[in-house]
Formats: C-alpha cells, sequence, structure tokens
C-alpha cells in the first residue's frame, strides 16, 4: 500500500503529537555538565536543558519546558537523537535542523540522522513557528557553549 502525502502529514501529526503528550529524557540530571534556559520572547515558550558530556559527546540529556506543542515535540525529538554525538556532531546536527526549517534540500543521510525530527518540516509552512520548533537547539547550542565553546 503506498501512502499519499496527506498520510505522511497524518503520521508526522502522531509523531509530534506522541512527543508533545509523552515527552522523552525529562528526568533532571543529578550532576549535569551544563544547563540552561532559552525563552521564546515572542511567544512565551520555554526550555530547560541539562545535558551530561564524557569525552566531548554527549552522554545525557534532560529537556522540561512549557509552551506551544511545536516547541515541547521539537525538544522531546532532540533527545532522541543527540546521544552520543561529539560536540561537533551536534553542532552540524543542529545547522542540518536549521536547513530542513528553512527550507533547504536534505541529503538522504542528512535525512536519516534528523530521524522523526523530520515530522517538524510540516511547521516551516508557517514562517512565526520556525523559532519554536529552533528553540531546543538553540539550548543545545548554549549548553554546548558553556563546556566546549564553538568546538
Amino acid at each position: 500500500m503506498q501512502r499519499g502525502l496527506g498520510d505522511l502529514d497524518e503520521l508526522y501529526q502522531e509523531v509530534l503529537l506522541d512527543h508533545y503528550r509523552n515527552p522523552r529524557h525529562t528526568d533532571r540530571l543529578d550532576t549535569p555538565t551544563s544547563e540552561v534556559d532559552a525563552i521564546n520572547p515572542f511567544c512565551g515558550d520555554e526550555i530547560h536543558m541539562q545535558i551530561g558530556m564524557e569525552d566531548n559527546t554527549l552522554s545525557e540529556i534532560s529537556v522540561t519546558g512549557q509552551g506551544c506543542s511545536i516547541s515541547q515535540a521539537a525538544g522531546s525529538l532532540l533527545t532522541e537523537i543527540v546521544r552520543g554525538k561529539s560536540s561537533a556532531e551536534l553542532r552540524e546536527l543542529r545547522e542540518t535542523f536549521r536547513a530542513m526549517m528553512t527550507g533547504e534540500e536534505l541529503s538522504e543521510e542528512q535525512q536519516d540522522l534528523l530521524d522523526d525530527s523530520l515530522a517538524l518540516q510540516g511547521v516551516r509552512r508557517f514562517p512565526v513557528r520556525i523559532k519554536c520548533a529552533l528553540l531546543s537547539w538553540t539550548a543545545l547550542i548554549d549548553a554546548l557553549d558553556k563546556v566546549a565553546p564553538g568546538k
């Protein structure tokens, strides 16, 4: 059975709703390497992020917050794809996500890296909501900058 575009949109909506209703990796870390708060001043979305780094690799993450379903689902989706990545890989992944959100063409390899976060690509039809989807990625880079600036 072949899925149409409408079916794909429905599948993506289900993924987003699942991550919004059942966010992943929300338990506070006992000894975070870095901790940040990110706020979208335009809409009031908030993300609180803690990361644990070992040997320049993200070993654990916690994301909590409040705000719209897009910002909260994006934070949960982010936690599913960042663990085990180096600081450089995380920065590259953030740029890949940003490229997707601005409508740039992604390679199959880049799409594979984003995994279920591809569900957020529909948000780009609503430019004012792109910042909601990027908020957790901004928090991640801010947290990384505290422990590994620009690396």
